[in-house]
């Protein structure tokens, strides 16, 4: 089974409405199909790196070779998993936590994106406190950090209600111009304290020394 040689393929997190998992090959063409329709609001681009600000062909193609690249890459001691959601059984986004070091420094990055007709439905907070379950009570994590442009609300949105707080500030540049962009952190007495969102893990033993973890 491709599970023994490699277990993140039976890495399930389950909340009251999702399951967040790799995909199946036909599932990862949902995600690319999702994606193409649209993440953001046309005019803006919430992303350092530009990705969706192409034709949906183009956008879909780097979904999945994004998706292949960051499990071929994959070390223990630099990672990203890229879970797709799904909501009722429909392939709604994808979140990802990422950590480099992670068995010394104890800090991971979260990204997401989700299609548009699912925003407003608190999906948002709901796979992002599954992956922060994970990376807390899953794996040790002490913090997790994020970050938002300025004009991204539902974003930052979501940090608040999780118990993010503000951690300064950068500049980026993105396509030719420079944006602000706000970064984030949260620890785990502030995650402890809104954690709320009942979340399971299922296969994740397996899947420890991957993360750089014993085993």
């Amino acid at each position: 089974m491709p599970t023994e040689h490699f277990p993140l393929l039976g890495l399930r997190l389950r909340t009251p409405r999702l399951e967040l998992r790799l995909p199946s090959p036909e599932e990862l063409g949902a995600l690319a199909n999702t994606a193409a329709q649209g993440v953001h609001a046309p005019g803006t681009i919430p992303f350092t790196v530009p990705w969706t600000d192409r034709p949906p062909a183009d956008v879909a193609r780097g979904v999945v070779q994004h998706h292949w690249h960051t499990l071929g890459q994959w070390t223990p001691d630099d990672w990203q998993l890229h879970l797709t959601v799904f909501h009722a059984g429909d392939v709604v986004g994808q979140q990802d936590v990422r950590a480099r070091d992670f068995a010394v420094l104890r800090q991971v990055n979260t990204g997401s994106w989700l299609g548009m007709r699912h925003h407003g439905k608190g999906i948002g907070t709901e796979m992002r406190a599954a992956v922060l379950h994970l990376a807390f009570t899953g794996l040790g994590a002490d913090e997790a950090l994020s970050s938002a442009f300025a004009d991204s609300h539902a974003s930052r949105a979501v940090s608040r209600k999780l118990g993010y707080q503000d951690n300064g500030t950068e500049r980026a540049v993105v396509q030719g111009a420079m944006t602000i962009e706000q970064r984030l952190r949260l620890t785990r007495a502030d995650w402890e304290k809104r954690a709320t969102i009942p979340v399971t893990i299922e296969g994740l033993a397996p899947c420890l020394p991957m993360f750089g973890l014993p085993g």
